[in-house]
Formats: structure tokens, sequence, C-alpha cells
């Protein structure tokens, strides 16, 4: 996929209208690649979001209204393995992240400790660490 060409899709499942608006604000800020961003605000509205429609990343924080903690992120990723999961943790929480990484997460971002651009290069990493674990995944399954 060439960024140039298309946008990259994420969904973003966070409940907290804040850290929306503000990670909204940094995806507008990229210069490099276009973002389209669908938000959901509780982890069944994400998971009905992701029946219906194709995302590259998603991004989700693991404290909702209607899930918590490493649980939230066994949920997405037990329905949705071949997706990139970037998790949002709060500082308190940076070992969760860290856990949630162990178990197959892309990678972690603390909340208030990163910009636009570490979140934009966070994305495209993601989506490419999950590209090449199905290549190595496909190699060595053959």
């Amino acid at each position: 996929m060439s960024t140039k060409d298309k946008s990259i899709k994420i969904l973003l499942v966070e409940d907290n209208p804040g850290d929306f608006k503000i990670i909204q604000e940094m995806l507008k800020e990229s210069k490099y690649t276009p973002f389209k961003l669908t938000h959901a605000p509780k982890l069944k509205d994400g998971l009905k979001i992701l029946q219906n429609n194709k995302f590259d990343v998603i991004i989700l924080d693991l404290n909702l209204p209607d899930s918590e903690g490493l649980d939230t992120f066994l949920q997405i990723l037990s329905k949705h393995p071949e997706l990139p999961i970037i998790i949002l943790t709060g500082l308190s929480d940076e070992e969760m992240g860290i856990n949630a990484v162990k178990q197959g997460a892309q990678d972690y971002l603390v909340k208030g400790e990163f910009n636009g651009k570490l979140l934009a290069r966070s994305i495209n990493y993601a989506i490419e660490r999950k590209r090449l674990e199905g290549l190595f995944s496909y190699h060595i399954n053959r």
C-alpha cells in the first residue's frame, strides 16, 4: 500500500471526548500520510463498526465504559487478529501496555506523552510490523 495513494483508515476506540479530539487534531497535522479516523466510544461500538468496515489499524484505549484492562485488547484481538492494534494507556497503566504488546499488540502509547509525529510513526510502524508478521507466519507454516 502506498500511503501517497490512499489514506490509512483508523478505528479509534476511546471513550474520552477530549482524548479523541487531541488525537484527531494530531492526525490532521500529518504532512506525509492522510488518515481517515472513525471513532467508537465503547468496545461494543468498535466491534460493531469492525463487522461492516475495513480498517488498516485500531487505536484502543484499554479502559472503556463496557470493558476494562487487558480483556479489552484480548476481545478485539480474538475477533480481528489480522489487524494491527496500538494500545492507549494512562501513565499509571504503562505496564498494561507492555503486557498487551507481549500478547500481540503492535505498540502502546502513553496518553499525554506523544505528539502527532510520534503517533503517525507508531501507526505506520504498526501496520508494517503486522504485515511482516503475516509474511513470516506464512513462510513458517508452508
